[in-house]
């Protein structure tokens, strides 16, 4: 999770493409870090960014690895036409980051269930199709395909990374999918975006909520990070607001309004849309769509 500061207010963001933005928004190249974006579709954005030195971690705020962000904004819409599109677009990025190699997968839908804007990862575990079981106990072909949630700390008194060290060395997985709820700092990303990377996730970090990391050095397994930003902070609105009113200013006149206008009581209020259940179910289910593809017989 990396913030953002805009005056003395913190945007905190989970995305690699808005830290990457900002740099390029104040015309700062960063060496080590490399961009590319895609079209795939009329409708669909793909932005890939790799960190690739240490230099370029330090300036992102985010390990070393490669971040694949698919911006999806007909997602807003019930168009299921729209949402076969961005599965399978999730689908092709995913299987780009995935080991050459691997027979075993388990998928991991972190967040809290009881509340909706954090349930992104077990729904979409409700939604999957598991064959682990299948395959060993019936000798069915294709990849074994695992699946739980581990719920959150204040629920079971376990890390999530104590609970997946375990599994991973019962099961052994040859790679780990972790699907989470992230955080925003732009609204117009919101349930609208999906990020994949293959340096892992940090539970619960969207919100300032540090946890342990889940990536390959603290479970042992290589670990994907999947999720989509279901939330952002309450000042982002108001940056939003504010800074289309204001679009005459320098850069550094607006941040140094904005710091004086966005409280710090803001830092620890997290906001998301009066739509949010439907809007998780229909991610959960292009989440859930693309792994079932991923990893089917007819892949």
């Amino acid at each position: 999770m990396e913030e953002v500061m805009i005056g003395k207010y913190k945007m905190r963001t989970d995305l690699a493409m808005e830290n990457q933005e900002k740099f390029e928004r104040d015309h700062v190249e960063i060496s080590g870090v490399e961009i590319e974006k895609k079209k795939r579709k009329a409708e669909i954005q793909t932005t890939i960014v790799k960190i690739t030195s240490d230099h370029g971690a330090k300036m992102m705020g985010k390990p070393k690895g490669t971040y694949v962000t698919i911006e999806a904004p007909l997602l807003l819409t019930a168009d299921e036409a729209e949402s076969q599109k961005a599965a399978e677009e999730f689908t092709r990025c995913l299987c780009g980051l995935l080991p050459e190699t691997y027979g075993s997968v388990l998928v991991v839908g972190l967040g809290n269930r009881s509340i909706t804007a954090d349930a992104l990862g077990p729904e979409t575990v409700e939604q999957l199709i598991v064959t682990r079981h299948l395959v060993r106990a019936y000798g069915k072909e294709g990849c074994e395909v695992s699946a739980l949630t581990p719920g959150v700390m204040a629920q079971t008194g376990m890390e999530a990374v104590e609970i997946l060290r375990g599994t991973a060395e019962q099961t052994k997985p040859d790679v780990i999918l972790a699907v989470d709820a992230l955080a925003a700092c732009s609204i117009h990303r919101l349930n609208c975006t999906i990020q994949i990377t293959d340096t892992g996730i940090w539970p619960g970090s969207g919100v300032g909520n540090h946890r342990n990391a889940l990536n390959k050095e603290t479970i042992g397994v290589p670990v994907i990070g999947i999720g989509a930003p279901t939330v952002v902070g309450a000042g982002t609105i108001v940056h939003d607001a504010v800074a289309g009113v204001l679009e005459s200013l320098e850069e550094s006149e607006m941040d140094e309004f904005l710091g004086e206008v966005i409280s710090p009581a803001l830092e620890s209020l997290y906001v998301t849309t009066k739509e949010i259940d439907e809007m998780v179910h229909r991610l959960a289910g292009v989440l859930a769509a693309g792994l079932n593809q991923a990893f089917s017989e007819e892949k």
